[in-house]
């Protein structure tokens, strides 16, 4: 009888989980503005290091968050002044496991101001399109490639 009240309360707290990154991704859609996005972690090996999320635009920024955390915090936030697209190409066969194979990878550089970091992110075609528009809407002084 003890392992059935141990499997139960092991079911309900799974459960309850999932409940709360659902609740937590429905709170962000219902923000607006919200489009999925996956990032690269890791560059060490080439076509590994995706991790899904999704981001907000949220005036001059767009903050990204894991898809399966339970964090209310971004866990990257990119700033428009800050960054310069520099490059624009499809997921290589490595990356088609994790990246859809229709979407587009942009190669991100920040600002010498940053140390040059470099960023690659993942989408579909028209959040692409709304991304890039974004970046080129930014102020004076802000460029892209």
């Amino acid at each position: 009888m003890m392992i059935l009240k141990v499997i139960a309360i092991g079911l309900i707290l799974f459960f309850g989980a999932l409940g709360l990154l659902f609740a937590r991704r429905e709170y962000f859609v219902r923000k607006g503005g919200m489009f999925e996005l996956y990032l690269r972690l890791g560059t060490m090996v080439e076509g590994r290091g995706w991790a899904p999320g999704f981001a907000l635009f949220i005036g001059d920024e767009v903050r990204w968050y894991r898809m399966f955390s339970f964090s209310p915090r971004p866990r990257r936030i990119m700033r428009r002044s800050e960054l310069i697209v520099a490059a624009r190409r499809s997921p290589n066969t490595s990356e088609q496991i994790v990246v859809p194979a229709d979407w587009v990878i942009l190669r991100c550089m920040s600002k010498p101001t940053r140390n040059g970091v470099l960023v690659e992110i993942a989408m579909n075609p028209l959040a692409a399109t709304g991304f890039l528009s974004w970046i080129e809407s930014a102020p004076p002084g802000a460029s892209v490639i």
